[in-house]
Order: C-alpha cells, then sequence, then structure tokens
C-alpha cells in the first residue's frame, strides 16, 4: 500500500486557523502537521494536534527573517510533500521554501478578501500549484484561479 503524502497546514493563527480548518476533509487520513504563530486558538490546537510556532512577521524585515529560518527548520524536519494554506505573513515562508523543494502549494485566499487582494495572496498567486478564491469577484484580481465557494 503506497503511503499517504504528509501534508503541512500553514497559517497564521485567528481567522486564517479557522478558515483551515473548515477543510479538514481535505487532510483526513494522511499525516500532517500545523505551522502557525502563538495566539489563543493555535495554542489551543496544540493540544490535540502537531504544531510548530513560528514568528508572526508583521511587515518587520528582522520577523521575518526569524520567520523563514524557523520555517525552513520545520520544513526540514517534517519534509511534508504538500502545504495546504489560507495565509497571512505567517505561512508565506513556508509555501516559498515548500515551492523551492519541488512540493506542491495549495493556497486559499481568505474569505474576508471580496473587494480586494490581500498580500499573501498577491505574492502567492504564481507560485502555488492552486489557487482557489471564495468569492467569484476575486477573479478580476485572480484570473487564473479557481473559484471554490466559501469554506463556511
Amino acid at each position: 500500500m503506497k503511503r499517504k503524502g504528509k501534508v503541512c497546514l500553514a497559517c497564521s493563527a485567528g481567522g486564517h486557523l479557522t478558515e483551515l480548518l473548515q477543510l479538514s476533509e481535505a487532510w483526513k487520513g494522511r499525516p500532517c502537521f500545523f505551522v502557525s504563530d502563538k495566539r489563543l486558538n493555535a495554542i489551543d490546537l496544540g493540544k490535540r494536534e502537531k504544531v510548530f510556532f513560528v514568528a508572526c512577521p508583521r511587515r518587520n524585515p528582522l520577523l521575518l527573517l526569524v520567520n523563514f529560518f524557523q520555517s525552513l527548520a520545520v520544513f526540514l524536519k517534517e519534509r511534508p510533500d504538500v502545504v495546504i494554506s489560507t495565509g497571512a505573513d505567517t505561512a508565506i515562508a513556508t509555501c516559498l521554501i515548500a515551492k523551492a523543494f519541488w512540493k506542491k502549494v495549495v493556497f486559499i485566499e481568505s474569505f474576508c478578501r471580496v473587494r480586494e487582494p490581500s498580500l499573501s495572496g498577491k505574492i502567492m498567486y504564481t507560485t502555488a500549484d492552486l489557487f482557489l478564491v471564495q468569492w467569484s469577484e476575486n477573479k478580476l484580481f485572480f484570473p487564473n484561479a479557481v473559484y471554490a465557494g466559501s469554506v463556511f
């Protein structure tokens, strides 16, 4: 029997994590782990799932560098086959590292982005293997994205 690939679930804590957890059927039965920043719902998740905490950059170049090296260490330790992400800044380094290692990346633009694209979405649009949007209006910003509907 072929081993199912390991899944990395990378996102910022808070709403991005709430969105990602709505999709748990997508990785059900596969080995998985989370990469997030250390806030309440991610800490809570860490009590029942494998969660690695990394720095949240918040557009700070020094914290971005810290986040990158923490994310790289997690990636090299866990060796996922695919990364699924709902963004934001906490997850971008993990997604880019995965692409550098020729792994698949699925990016889901945030539910709250209806009228304008997110910065993480702009960064990941040309990089992700599969880019999903939750609002058909987002196809104006991301014409090659797949409209998947709401996660809620």
